[in-house]
């Protein structure tokens, strides 16, 4: 089975993100005749003595005016070796909370770099947030080789600065690959105009990241998703507990603690799809059932009784907030965690970061769209959780606007 890897694209506006990509799906043989035939009939409207591979993802991207929300568009594609899902998040600082939105669920991020301007505060500040949401990794493309005539030594100190200033992040492995988007230079087939060059293209990065171990396989944990009690008269008994796998492994006849309650029990059995299997990890979405009756029912976890979430009415997080309105402390939401939803009261705001320069701001009293802030919420039940360095699943969580029912808030758990 193909493996699939999700990556977030980031970069200043008109560093080529749409051109990459185009670039990548023409490359890679991955769009249809017809959408290559609209684009080259759009390109020599536009006058263009080449095909502007850019239009292949614009019109959902294109910068539009100011006050239009800028959305993350996603694509798909896929080569022999894997499946891809790309979320192209705008460059602009309005649009910080897309760029959480597209980047939360990624496995690997795309920075893009201006061979002409190297690294600017955009840089800085994708770089931040691709930290802060833990994306395990980083590939650097300096983009636009081809303005800079091919020269290494543009390339080497982009690589250099780059180097100094990510040493202060959390990112354990990060790759550089200069690139020119529109001509095709490594980015899936490699370049004679940087034979100095010795490294992959970008493709094969791509394709041969490891995400295998970006799942946590030590921490059990199964959030309980939907109690299956099918009342049939040949399953009179049955009481299963669907949900996907969010940590670790488990194991038939393995000893499960169920939180809140406290409750201990066995795996009877483990099915997923129509099969039984002998063990379920993440992210496989299973149907387990245990060996005495217990109350169980949404929202609850199951874990391993030596080793244990955190079960806490207080949390800490860092918080973006998304929302026009702004936030004052004591506001009241619902707060979203794995399959728990509960109520909420915003009790303090410790610090907001400012992006460009990371110093903390303290005696913050409110929150303004866009902003990352350390703050404490108190939920009107436990919830079990872990911090989102160890489990970027059970250390998450969500606001929602009780009234209108939109969320408001990502939050990743210090």
């Amino acid at each position: 089975m193909n493996q699939l890897l999700r990556f977030t694209t980031a970069g200043s506006v008109d560093d080529g993100k749409s051109t990459l990509i185009g670039r990548l799906l023409y490359d890679s043989k991955s769009i249809f005749e017809d959408q290559l035939e609209a684009v080259q009939a759009s390109s020599s409207k536009k006058g263009f003595d080449y095909v502007d591979l850019s239009l292949l993802t614009d019109g959902l991207c294109s910068e539009r005016e100011q006050g239009i929300t800028i959305d993350v568009a996603y694509r798909y594609f896929a080569t022999p070796k894997r499946k891809f899902i790309i979320a192209d998040t705008p460059g602009h600082i309005q649009y910080t909370r897309n760029m959480v939105t597209g980047a939360s669920t990624a496995n690997l991020a795309l920075i893009l770099i201006d061979a002409r301007k190297g690294l600017i505060e955009q840089t800085h500040r994708h770089s931040f947030i691709a930290s802060l949401l833990k994306i395990p990794h980083i590939i650097v493309c300096v983009n636009k080789m081809d303005l800079v005539n091919f020269d290494e030594v543009v390339f080497e100190k982009i690589v250099q600065d780059y180097k100094a200033f990510s040493s202060k992040l959390e990112v354990s492995d990060i790759q550089f690959v200069p690139i020119s988007a529109l001509h095709g230079d490594n980015v899936v087939n490699r370049s004679e105009k940087m034979n100095w060059y010795q490294g992959a293209t970008l493709l094969h990065m791509l394709e041969n990241a490891h995400i295998e171990s970006d799942y946590n396989h030590i921490d059990a944990r199964f959030p309980v998703q939907y109690v299956i009690r099918p009342h049939t008269t040949e399953h009179q008994d049955f009481r299963g507990y669907a949900g996907r796998v969010a940590g670790g492994i488990f194991r038939n006849g393995d000893e499960v603690l169920i939180l809140p309650s406290g409750f201990t029990s066995r795996i009877k059995s483990i099915q997923s799809g129509s099969h039984l299997v002998n063990e379920a990890f993440a992210p496989m979405s299973v149907v387990i059932t245990l060996e005495n009756e217990l109350d169980i029912s949404r929202g609850d976890m199951l874990c391993k009784p030596n080793n244990q979430p955190q079960l806490n009415q207080d949390v800490d997080l860092m918080l973006c907030w998304m929302n026009q309105r702004p936030v004052n402390i004591n506001s009241k939401f619902v707060v979203r965690h794995t399959t728990l939803e509960t109520r909420g009261i915003l009790k303090e705001i410790q610090y907001k970061l400012d992006i460009n320069t990371l110093q903390r701001m303290e005696n913050v009293d409110k929150l303004v769209m866009n902003d990352i802030a350390r703050v404490r919420i108190r939920t009107a039940k436990a919830i079990a959780f872990d911090s989102y360095r160890k489990n970027r699943i059970t250390g998450s969580v969500i606001l929602v606007d009780e009234g209108t029912n939109e969320t408001v808030a990502a939050g990743m758990i210090v």
